[in-house]
């Protein structure tokens, strides 16, 4: 059963004329003829009964026109809303984040996105890099915002440089130099994130390439947290740029460089299944925003103090 024979069978039926129905639908009688024939051979029963006063349904065919109505309609108003999924109208997207992103960089890009479009419903799902790599490889989010990763069933798009910046109690010597030996660091009280955190890795790494060990004063894994610990003078902490630039801005915080090394950086990007259609609609549309918003956000305000 196709749905060019139902259009016959509903032209027909409204017109009552196999000639002007075939008219209606720009083909030729014979063709028309052919198509509500193949459908009551389909369906096992007569539909119209055709006569020199045109055509009329038989009571089998009564009975089958609201189902045929129905399902062109049902495609008609798919049709519909396909073409508003591709406008950005209509929709749902599934968004899932790694927690600094979803703190800190999210709600900006959402706030766009839902300004832009309002009748998209949005599904939020958070957790570290690796769980939100493992949600998208299992089609449980269409868009994943992680640290870089490498999988090969996966593509990524560059967001942004998370960069770790070294903050301290507000008046702190090093912040009144503006600048910090590494070594400086090993005997400072330093507040550090959890062993399995990826903040972790880049600070020790900075460390053994230094052949130090650093005292850490405690271990925790917020960054809310840890800002809280170090305005309270409890330590110093390398934490994310973005995840601090209010506090720094409102005089709650201090920092300082960290002399001879370059940016400690971890490479922010969006993460799509390889093997997913092209990015179109409101996933395109939302990447996007992404890529403005969160690069922004990132960006310094300036040489730090």
């Amino acid at each position: 059963m196709q749905l060019a024979q139902l259009e016959a069978l509903v032209a027909a039926a409204r017109s009552g004329s196999i000639s002007q129905a075939a008219a209606d639908l720009f083909v030729t009688q014979p063709a028309l003829t052919a198509r509500i024939q193949k459908l009551e051979r389909d369906l096992g029963e007569q539909l119209l009964v055709r006569g020199r006063q045109g055509s009329r349904l038989t009571e089998a065919g009564s009975a089958f026109l609201p189902f045929a109505q129905r399902a062109l309609d049902a495609v008609d108003d798919g049709r519909l809303l396909v073409a508003e999924v591709g406008r950005g109208a209509t929709g749902q997207l599934s968004i899932g984040g790694a927690p600094v992103v979803s703190t800190y960089v999210l709600p900006a890009i959402l706030e766009r996105f839902r300004a832009r479009h309002p009748g998209i419903q949005l599904i939020v799902r958070t957790g570290h890099s690796e769980e939100i790599l493992e949600m998208v490889l299992r089609e449980q989010v269409q868009i994943g915002l992680v640290r870089e990763l490498e999988h090969p069933a996966v593509t990524a798009t560059p967001l942004y440089d998370d960069e770790l910046v070294l903050v301290t109690p507000p008046g702190h010597p090093f912040a009144a130099r503006g600048e910090v030996r590494v070594e400086e660091l090993v005997d400072a009280d330093l507040v550090m994130f959890d062993r399995t955190s990826s903040y972790h890795e880049l600070t020790a790494a900075l460390f053994r390439s230094f052949g130090v060990v650093p005292r850490a004063q405690m271990e925790l894994d917020n960054i809310d947290a840890a800002k809280k610990m170090v305005q309270q003078g409890l330590g110093v902490a390398l934490l994310p740029r973005i995840a601090v630039a209010a506090e720094l801005a409102a005089g709650l915080l201090g920092t300082a460089r960290i002399a001879g090394i370059p940016p400690l950086v971890r490479r922010v990007v969006a993460i799509r299944r390889r093997d997913a259609a092209t990015a179109t609609g409101v996933v395109a549309a939302f990447l996007g925003i992404a890529h403005r918003v969160a690069g922004a956000a990132a960006a310094p305000p300036g040489p730090l103090a």
